[in-house]
């Protein structure tokens, strides 16, 4: 079983949903529609019916050999919450804008479906980080794809996170936060904060300050497989702490702890696409406007 899986759904992107299913009938591959966005293509597509429904991801999880993602990243992130460690593979078709992660276009979609249907595709196992806690935090779904940041809340003074590597003081940080990422989270907000881009399979953490108070303190380049510990304190005593789109208010008492998920994310693609041309498309790697 295929399952498809959506947040939104905009009027110009309706018919592209439309061929999706049409060509996954046509192709005789089984496939199920969640049901919360089943109920928004009906808003659509007044005269799409038939389709069958899931709402238990369960089902995902034991039996769906794959997820197809509509929508842009934050799709896919979501999706990632819901697979949990069953680790089903991911394909995300791009009806957002950058689509890094979803980046399997809206003409490619015929391209797709025929890969899928043939078995010819390809997947990028990418690494997920797991955050622990001496308090409850983010239930079971305390794992993300592109990284986990501690930020400042309700307060415009820097606050200070002290970090730790494998339980030894690496660098008390001054700053407005502090970004832990994946590699595939470095072309995300770690890069817009200066962080550097990391090669999917280089098995590397990037610890990137935001706005940091000294200078001379810029991002770091750590092995996954070491145990990343924080501290954080600052005029208030409430702060954020994220993981990917997902937030949770903190405190001064809470000690965090980052390390390497015993699973990962398969994000699947084709075999025309890679992590080079995903550089040169979408951020442009190596344009030059005097060339």
């Amino acid at each position: 079983m295929i399952a498809l899986f959506g947040k939104t759904i905009h009027p110009q992107n309706a018919v592209f949903v439309e061929e999706i299913i049409k060509l996954l009938s046509d192709a005789q591959l089984d496939f199920s529609v969640e049901e919360n966005y089943a109920k928004l293509l009906h808003q659509v597509l007044p005269t799409l019916s038939g389709i069958k429904t899931y709402s238990n991801f369960d089902e995902v999880r034991s039996s769906a050999e794959m997820l197809i993602s509509l929508g842009g990243d934050g799709t896919i992130l979501e999706a990632i919450t819901f697979i949990k460690s069953s680790e089903t593979p991911i394909l995300g078709i791009n009806f957002g804008r950058l689509g890094f992660l979803a980046n399997v276009s809206k003409e490619q979609i015929p391209t797709a479906i025929d890969v899928i249907r043939k078995g010819k595709y390809l997947m990028d196992k990418r690494t997920i980080i797991e955050l622990n806690s001496n308090k409850s935090l983010f239930g079971d779904i305390n794992f993300a794809l592109n990284e986990m940041t501690i930020q400042r809340k309700d307060q415009s003074s820097m606050i200070t996170v002290n970090a730790f590597l494998n339980g030894e003081l690496l660098n008390s940080y001054w700053a407005d936060g502090l970004i832990i990422s994946t590699p595939t989270g470095s072309t995300g907000y770690s890069l817009s904060c200066g962080g550097p881009i990391i090669y999917p399979t280089s098995g590397n953490f990037v610890i990137t300050p935001v706005a940091p108070h000294n200078l001379n303190v810029r991002p770091i380049v750590v092995s996954d497989d070491v145990i990343l510990s924080f501290e954080v304190s600052g005029r208030g005593n409430s702060f954020l702490c994220t993981l990917d789109s997902r937030f949770e208010t903190i405190d001064s008492a809470c000690q965090l702890a980052i390390k390497k998920a015993p699973f990962k994310a398969n994000l699947v693609r084709l075999t025309d696409m890679n992590f080079i041309s995903s550089l040169k498309t979408k951020l442009n790697w190596g344009s030059d406007q005097r060339n």
